[in-house]
């Protein structure tokens, strides 16, 4: 047996080949200890019925290498077909590392590819047809993640207004499915799995497209993870000469816990992020909606300014023909009427009260009496001889097309260029249900064309922030992640439904990438009322924006969210930056000296104090026992807060503390 260590920050990745060459099977994948002694995945007797290689914690299944067990990888020729034996030819350790296999039969070249960073394992696969007859690609996984301990998956799953809920199956055998085939990463699931055993293990695919993720539990009871884009019911087709990459799985270990896990996704988040210190933005939708008028707009501004915005954002309904949702996607013309004395003039007087400017788009869509509807038809995403699927008065421009991707690139590149804008809320509310013509990859086109026009604006326009937005999360995934500045992970805003929302966010998401407004939003599940407090204690959790109308606040309310706001520029940085840690009721962000912690009181216990009661404290994590450290006006040892905790006393509904060392 060859074998390949990877050796990351406090785990270790082997993977090794079999002298015969036929695959590439897991060795070991945990703590750094994993990978100095005997494999703890390796099968023990004999298997009945059945080739060697479907009871082996394989890398990447291959019909025709395994046949009764899940394979990753499907590939048919014209002779019917759909068998490849692939035998290990190389292995490139550049870069990480790099199996060569090759099917010299069907002229099949696979690669897998691995590459470390922190303890996230990225993987994908390249496919590569060096035969004289066009292939097939049934199936085609990024990788399969063989998981050495542990049963329990947990999983994120919801619906519109109720995004990243948690929830856990126990898969002592058969197969467990999540997945999304709107053309969109969707609402009802992410992709995201995770294990929980003595060690806790999850896998994300780096996707925004159709994708499928699936838990396998084998007769040992060891489950292994397959995760990959989903392909038409033709295939893709993959031409003479020709090579198809993956999008990339990544694995993740932690030896502590779920909590663990969340941390070593957001370290390899934040790695493919740009840093910047995110500044405190108001959106108008909630207070205007489509009545936008440019006076209406700059009293708003000006209110937020004095509370201490520094972003003001015009959401839907600046554009020509956009009086509701039934008319004007797709002509992206600043509209007379609603900007009297023009954008640029209105941009100006934002700047003058110490306000960038920001702006909603939805460049992906268009709307059927739009005036780029009857320009250009052909460019409205349909099934051949069928009616394009309407959905919120919407339907689809077809990106993988390249006159459609450079007239989206002209649109927002015209606007940035001709505009002070500084910040994009960039949204896509509606699924891509149209098949088109599916003797062409369309998804993969359409994707990359969306990765290749967002990884444009960043190059090309630097100082401009973009925010990932879906109807609220439905566009949420790593693919994403690594080209947009924040996500929106859902239009529901109200304080507990939210709270919830952001804890599930945070298990596979960084805090930097929560976008979290502060509104007058009711609960769509708990509607009880909290405290202006607890909405912003919510919000500043993650990247604070406010989203209520501030000509009905008072002034008690504006001057508290002026305090909040405060509060929330001096500790912005560490909550953007800081190490994670999960609290009982709350969240803990630890940087170098200093830490922010966030507790919620959600329930109905004794909050009028009317009834003798004792403090509760709340451990806190991530500190150095031996320091001293000022909380509040009190100073106490990193010992005691660790092992009893900061006083939450449940007479205020919330609470946000910085805690500060002393030595």
């Amino acid at each position: 047996m060859k074998t390949w260590t990877l050796r990351g920050a406090t785990t270790s990745y082997v993977v090794g080949v079999p002298a015969h060459g036929e695959w590439a099977q897991l060795i070991a994948w945990g703590p750094h200890a994993v990978a100095d002694g005997p494999s703890v995945v390796a099968p023990v007797g004999t298997e009945h019925f059945l080739p060697r290689a479907d009871v082996e914690p394989l890398e990447y299944a291959v019909r025709g290498v395994r046949y009764a067990a899940p394979v990753d990888l499907v590939v048919s020729g014209p002779d019917g077909s759909d068998e490849l034996l692939p035998v290990f030819v190389q292995a490139v350790e550049e870069d990480g590392l790099e199996l060569v296999f090759a099917d010299p039969v069907r002229g099949v070249r696979l690669s897998l590819h691995y590459r470390l960073e922190g303890d996230a394992v990225e993987r994908w696969v390249a496919v590569h047809n060096g035969g004289a007859d066009s292939l097939t690609l049934h199936r085609h996984d990024s990788a399969g993640f063989t998981v050495p301990s542990g049963n329990t998956v947990k999983y994120l799953w919801g619906e519109w207004n109720s995004e990243f809920q948690q929830s856990s199956i126990t898969l002592d055998r058969g197969r467990f499915t999540v997945g999304s085939a709107q053309g969109i990463t969707g609402h009802s699931y992410s992709p995201f799995l995770a294990i929980d055993g003595d060690l806790a293990y999850g896998v994300q695919l780096a996707w925004s497209g159709s994708w499928e993720m699936t838990a396998d539990a084998d007769t040992t009871g060891t489950v292994r993870i397959q995760a990959g884009r989903i392909s038409s019911s033709q295939g893709l087709q993959l031409p003479p000469g020709e090579t198809w990459t993956s999008p990339k799985a990544v694995g993740a270990c932690s030896a502590e816990g779920a909590d663990g896990l969340a941390r070593v996704f957001h370290d390899y988040e934040r790695a493919r992020s740009r840093r910047r210190t995110p500044k405190v933005l108001y959106n108008s939708w909630f207070a205007t909606e489509f009545d936008i008028r440019a006076d209406h707009q700059l009293e708003l501004a000006r209110r937020a300014a004095g509370i201490g915005v520094e972003t003001f954002v015009v959401d839907d309904g600046w554009f020509t023909g956009r009086t509701d949702d039934a008319g004007g996607l797709g002509d992206w013309a600043v509209d007379p009427v609603k900007f009297p004395n023009g954008l640029g003039s209105f941009i100006g007087e934002l700047q003058e009260i110490g306000l960038d400017f920001g702006l909603w788009v939805e460049p992906e869509s268009v709307n059927p009496r739009s005036q780029l509807a009857a320009d250009h038809p052909e460019w409205i995403l349909r099934t051949p001889d069928r009616e394009p699927v309407l959905v919120r008065n919407q339907l689809l421009l077809d990106l993988s097309r390249d006159d459609v991707t450079a007239f989206v690139w002209s649109t927002l590149d015209q606007l940035l260029s001709t505009y002070d804008i500084s910040y994009l809320k960039w949204d896509a509310n509606r699924p891509r249900l149209d098949s088109g013509d599916q003797r062409r990859d369309l998804d993969g086109k359409v994707i990359t064309n969306l990765y290749n026009i967002l990884d444009r604006l960043r190059i090309e326009h630097p100082n401009v922030s973009v925010e990932g937005c879906a109807g609220g999360g439905a566009r949420v995934d790593l693919g994403m992640a690594a080209r947009v500045d924040t996500l929106w992970p859902s239009d529901n805003t109200a304080p507990l439904d939210r709270l919830r929302i952001q804890r599930g966010f945070r298990t596979g998401f960084a805090p930097h990438l929560m976008s979290s407004w502060v509104t007058d939003a009711e609960g769509t599940h708990d509607g009880r009322e909290r405290s202006l407090d607890f909405r912003f204690h919510v919000a500043m959790a993650g990247v604070l924006g406010i989203g209520a109308d501030l000509s009905r606040w008072t002034d008690d309310q504006l001057k508290t969210a002026a305090r909040h706001i405060e509060q929330y520029k001096d500790i912005r940085d560490l909550v953007v930056e800081g190490t994670t840690y999960g609290l009982q009721d709350g969240v803990q962000y630890v940087g170098a000296d200093r830490s922010v912690v966030f507790l919620w009181d959600t329930g109905d216990s004794n909050v009028r104090g009317t009834l003798p009661t004792r403090v509760r404290r709340v451990p806190l994590a991530g500190l150095d026992p031996a320091k001293n450290y000022r909380v509040g006006n009190e100073t106490l040892p990193g010992s005691y807060l660790l092992q009893v905790g900061v006083a939450f006393d449940g007479l205020a509904d919330s609470l946000c503390l910085v805690v500060e060392a002393l030595d």
